[in-house]
């Protein structure tokens, strides 16, 4: 995982502009909120889950890490899913990305 992405990832968590786990995640999604889906390597069933609904809400999504990276970042267990809660962040995320 790129370490600028994994520092976004933590700042974001510590502002509370991040959902992680599938509880959290789907709640929000069903609102219909949230900037930026990012999704574990090693977590198959999570991108296939949330691919259609990222697509039904035009939603960007980034693949990266695994779920153990993903979860050391935000300071909890593995976590296959976060959303991004915040425009900011979503837009840093994406071009640190590229």
């Amino acid at each position: 995982m790129n370490s600028k992405i994994h520092s976004l990832i933590g700042i974001a968590r510590r502002a509370g502009k991040v959902a992680s786990g599938d509880a959290q995640v789907e709640a929000l999604l069903k609102k219909r909120m949230g900037y930026l889906l990012i999704l574990a390597e090693d977590a198959p069933g999570a991108q296939k889950k949330y691919d259609l609904w990222a697509n039904d809400l035009k939603l960007p999504v980034v693949i990266t890490g695994t779920k153990q990276e993903i979860g050391h970042c935000i300071g909890l267990s593995p976590r296959s899913a976060v959303l991004i809660l915040d425009q900011g962040f979503a837009k840093a995320i994406l071009l640190a990305r590229s």
